[in-house]
C-alpha cells in the first residue's frame, strides 16, 4: 500500500506563484496586458485613453467635491 500526500496551497499563494510566473515569461507589461485580457476581454484602446485623460493639477484635485 503506498501513501501519497497531497499538498493544499491558500488561493493568496496560487495568486502569488501565477502572478511570479506570469512576470517571469511576460514581462511586468505583459502581464498586465495579459490580466486586463482575462478579466475585461481587452475592451478599448488603454494607450489611446491614457492621453484623453485630463491633466489635473494638485490644487484642481484638492478642490474636487466627493
Amino acid at each position: 500500500m503506498t501513501t501519497q500526500t497531497i499538498k493544499i496551497t491558500k488561493p493568496s499563494e496560487i495568486r502569488k506563484m501565477g502572478t511570479e510566473a506570469l512576470v517571469k515569461a511576460l514581462g511586468p507589461i505583459g502581464m498586465a496586458r495579459y490580466l486586463e485580457e482575462f478579466d475585461n476581454g481587452g475592451i478599448g484602446d488603454y494607450t489611446k485613453e491614457k492621453y484623453e485623460q485630463p491633466d489635473y493639477t494638485i490644487q484642481d484635485i484638492l478642490s474636487m467635491k466627493i
